[in-house]
This record gives structure tokens, sequence and C-alpha cells, in this order.
């Protein structure tokens, strides 16, 4: 069975497009040949591999990791944002926000 053959799905996103793309491989191939064969990066050329994360099904995997018939590959954008940093600026932006409230409580109370 050596020519055998795996379909996968390669997904990417970006806010104004998204795409998912059915993929025909041999048995063996890994995360980047998938990539290479969906024609996502002529489609999306701000893909560049050894920036963008990639994943199977939501957790990261190397681009030379083997697929498995089934697999949705991803292609992650980077991160605008450090996650933990917004969170903690959206905490201090509700803490200032209560404040603030309390202030105008104070202040209509002594009118």
């Amino acid at each position: 069975m050596a020519d055998a053959l795996l379909e996968v799905e390669v997904a990417y996103a970006r806010p104004d497009a998204q795409v998912i793309l059915a993929v025909r491989l041999p048995a063996g191939a890994c995360l980047e040949d998938a990539i290479r064969r969906s024609g996502l990066l002529e489609r999306f050329p701000e893909i560049d591999l050894a920036v963008n994360k990639v994943g199977v099904f939501g957790k990261a995997a190397r681009l030379d990791a083997v697929l498995e018939p089934g697999d949705r590959v991803e292609v992650y954008r980077p991160l605008l944002a450090d996650p933990k940093e917004a969170r903690k600026q959206r905490a201090a932006e509700g803490k200032a926000m209560k404040k603030g409230a309390a202030a105008l409580g104070e202040a209509s109370a002594e009118e």
C-alpha cells in the first residue's frame, strides 16, 4: 500500500476571509506538505511558515509532524497583543471605572 492517500483539511482565518481546503497527500506526509499542497501560501502571501505557528485541531504542532487521515491543519496568525497583558489592562480599566462611579456617587450625595 505504498501509494495510499490520506485526506486532511487545511484551515486559515483572518478577519475578512476564512478558508478550509481539502487536501489529499501520500501517507506519511507532514503539516508543511499539506500547507504547501493546499495553495494557501500563494493565496495569502502574508503567511510565513518561519513566523506563523501551526497546529492540528487547535493544538500546536511542528511543521514536520506526520499527519493522520482526517486531521485539520491550522495556520495561526500572530497575536496582536499578549493575552495576559490585555487581561491586566481590562482589569485595570474595570477598577478605574468602579472608582469613577464611587466618586460620582459621593459628588451627588454632597449636592
